[in-house]
């Protein structure tokens, strides 16, 4: 709910936030006590503990987490007035697996880890998984189940027999709507006995026969809102009984005192039809309950005077707010807001011929008997395991305060590149390929200002300048953008487009890396892309030489998303027959020309070295997203092929700790032009050297 005033809701406290956390703390301090960490799973239980798993990963980096939240997730438009709502956020990003009832929930969640977090996700061979810093957080939509052999256990009871033939007789000639909830603001009892008072008016022939049976389970809050709904309920309930009510009649009757559980199992076997119509709720599993006892046993159907042998038969009206919804096909789905078309439902419930009502509880028996509390335990279970399962091979560390705290779990061959490590590597070695990226490596992607600055610049010349260097600027953009930005740097050589364009200096005329015959497809392409543009608000198209791109940077996360995918099906299915590739990005849909990839950049950089007899002792690799990922693989390829020297330091390397075929990463763009610079500072000192040798000889002769 969002609390729009103090009294709706309850505005956020933040000292009951603290005592919250301080709870979680405690259940840490307590599961630390007895778990051992390298053996034992740990599962986590519903909304109450959803900062546990960031105490827990804190203390162990590796430890194997499972969390299921019990009740609704709020769509993103309400869970984002949360103050705390990064931190509840990453805390559940702490575990492994996070397990849901229904989609609806998942998706609520998703939505907000990609609106708040800028996280995406990607469904694979039907698990949903999260990248989280190195780390798969996997979402698993379960339902829960009930408790079978317990219920069973309490129908067997001579109390529930005794039970069932005092109800018998209480309703002889008389039908029985059934509903059970607790005496809450979500649980629309209120709108539930409305709708059946409209039932009685608009159907006259059902009064004296039909009843409506409100179980209302003591509130478990106290307060305002729940006093409202008591004295609503009653008063609603008085009315409706005094309208339609005579003497040994009354259409109404609310139970509102604690029942023995064998009693509402009593209220099941004998209703005809369970009306759920909460407005908003969890799992609910009133539904399942009341189509096992329907299913009955032997003992029951003799009390009832039922004949064993005939199908059992049950109804069932379920609100589409909750959890247990979507899992009950055969039920009639109602909006319990529509009061209309909830007594329209009821009555349907009742008229449906005695075939249709079998066919509808055999098809939920046979679901709600098989996908029991114990399938439900297993099933998360072996997700848990699954999702663990890279735990021991992962290298994991610490990083962030109190609730922003997460762990970076990487290959254990990934690691910080040392600038101690690459400067001494580069003072010792003759022949360098320098390959560098622009964007969000030597310029931070979310600058306005996207030119490279005069520090970018300095550090530029002073590498192209050392003349064992070849230094080469990879870049999507295009080749009058880049010739413009580096139009001081003689000797850089600069590829543009991915690699499609490439020049060896200043000097050099432009190549193509592949022959592209004809652009005809940009005009099957283009209007494709015009069109998710118009529809699209924040999104734009460029136009390049070798291809197009749809950028949805500053459009709506969750609807940009969702476009890019249509978009992507949309021209793969159009260029189909076209010698193009058509690829996903960080906030685009591109089409190049097949073939074209940074890749071919460092391939031919390789190669050409080779042919002039610098076969390179030394390579340097720079990159932040995807489409670098084809320069890391292509460099790594080379380590065992003739284009590299044998003994070839060999450094690719990442932005930022993340899954990637380099096998460094720096932090950010500060640390990858620190460390630039230091190598800078090694060719500006050699040199140096070099001059003064220079003088020295010349004096010396």
């Amino acid at each position: 709910m969002l609390p729009l005033s103090p009294d709706l809701g309850g505005r956020f406290d933040r000292s009951l936030w603290q005592a919250y956390v301080s709870v979680n703390k405690i259940f840490a301090d307590k599961v630390m006590e007895v778990i051992s960490p390298d053996d034992d799973f740990v599962w986590v239980h519903d909304y109450h503990l959803m900062v546990l798993p960031t105490f827990l990963r804190k203390r162990f980096n590796r430890v194997k987490l499972g969390f299921f939240l019990h009740s609704p997730f709020p769509s993103s438009e309400i869970y984002r007035t949360l103050p705390v709502r990064d931190e509840l956020l990453r805390a559940l990003l702490n575990s492994d697996l996070i397990g849901f009832h229904t989609f609806d929930y998942a998706r609520h969640f998703l939505s907000c880890c990609s609106r708040m977090l800028g996280l995406s996700y990607q469904s694979k061979r039907g698990y949903i998984g999260l990248e989280y810093y190195g780390r798969t957080v996997s979402i698993k939509i379960l339902p829960v189940g009930i408790h079978l052999k317990q219920l069973r256990n309490v129908l067997d009871l001579p109390e529930t027999e005794s039970k069932v033939a005092e109800l018998r007789d209480q309703f002889h000639g008389r039908t029985v709507l059934l509903g059970v909830d607790d005496m809450d603001i979500f649980k629309g009892i209120s709108l539930k006995l409305l709708a059946f008072e409209n039932l009685l008016t608009q159907h006259p022939e059902k009064r004296g026969k039909v009843v409506l049976v409100q179980i209302a389970n003591p509130a478990r809050g106290r307060g305002r809102d729940v006093l409202e709904v008591q004295s609503e309920t009653h008063t609603t309930r008085e009315r409706i009984n005094k309208k339609f009510g005579r003497p040994g009649y009354k259409p109404v009757i609310l139970i509102d005192n604690p029942l023995q559980f064998y009693e509402r199992i009593a209220y099941y076997v004998i209703s005809e039809c369970c009306l759920v119509t909460a407005v908003r709720d969890g799992m609910n599993l009133i539904p399942y309950e009341y189509v096992i006892c329907r299913q009955g046993n032997e003992k029951l159907d003799e009390t009832l005077g039922a004949n064993p042998s005939t199908p059992k038969k049950s109804m069932l009206v379920v609100s589409e707010f909750i959890g247990c919804s979507p899992s009950l096909s055969g039920a009639i789905r109602v909006n319990p807001w529509n009061i209309d078309a909830v007594a329209e439902a009821m009555d349907s419930a009742l008229v449906y011929a005695d075939a249709e009502k079998q066919m509808r509880h055999e098809k939920h028996y046979r679901y709600v008997s098989t996908h029991d509390v114990a399938y439900w335990a297993r099933s998360f279970w072996q997700d848990l395991e699954r999702s663990c399962r890279d735990h021991v091979r992962r290298r994991c560390w610490g990083i962030g305060f109190g609730l922003g705290f997460r762990v970076v779990a990487l290959d254990p061959n990934f690691r910080k590149l040392s600038i101690e490590h690459i400067v001494s590597a580069y003072k010792r070695t003759k022949k360098r390929a320098i390959l560098l990226d622009y964007d969000g490596t030597m310029t931070q992607q979310s600058s306005i200002s996207t030119g490279p600055s005069s520090e970018v610049i300095e550090i530029v010349n002073s590498l192209c300048q050392d003349p064992k260097n070849v230094v080469f600027i990879v870049s999507g953009k295009d080749r009058v953008t880049l010739t413009e930005w580096f139009s001081s740097c003689e000797k850089l050589g600069v590829a543009a487009e991915h690699g499609y364009f490439f020049r060896e200096d200043k000097d050099a005329e432009w190549e193509t890396c592949v022959v592209v015959p004809d652009f005809y497809w940009k005009q099957i392409a283009e209007p494709v892309m015009k069109l998710y543009t118009e529809t699209t608000d924040g999104s734009t198209i460029e136009t390049k030489e070798s291809g197009l791109v749809w950028n949805y940077q500053y459009a709506d996360p969750d609807f940009g998303s969702c476009q890019a995918k249509e978009l992507l099906d949309h021209l793969e299915s159009v260029l189909a027959n076209e010698p193009v590739t058509v690829k996903s990005g960080q906030n685009i849909v591109e089409v190049k020309p097949q073939g074209v990839n940074k890749g071919l950049v460092a391939d031919r950089l390789l190669t050409t070295m080779k042919h002039r007899e610098m076969v390179p002792d030394f390579v340097l690799c720079i990159g932040d997203d995807r489409s670098d990922e084809d320069m890391f693989e292509a460099i790594t390829r080379a380590i065992a092929a003739p284009s590299l020297s044998p003994v070839a330091e060999v450094f690719a390397c990442t932005v930022g700790r993340k899954p990637s075929k380099a096998r460094y990463f720096l932090e950010d763009t500060t640390e990858i032009l620190r460390m630039l610079q230091g190598l800078a500072s090694v060719s500006e000192q050699q040199s140096l050297n070099n001059v003064t040798k220079g003088i020295q000889k010349v004096v010396i002769e």
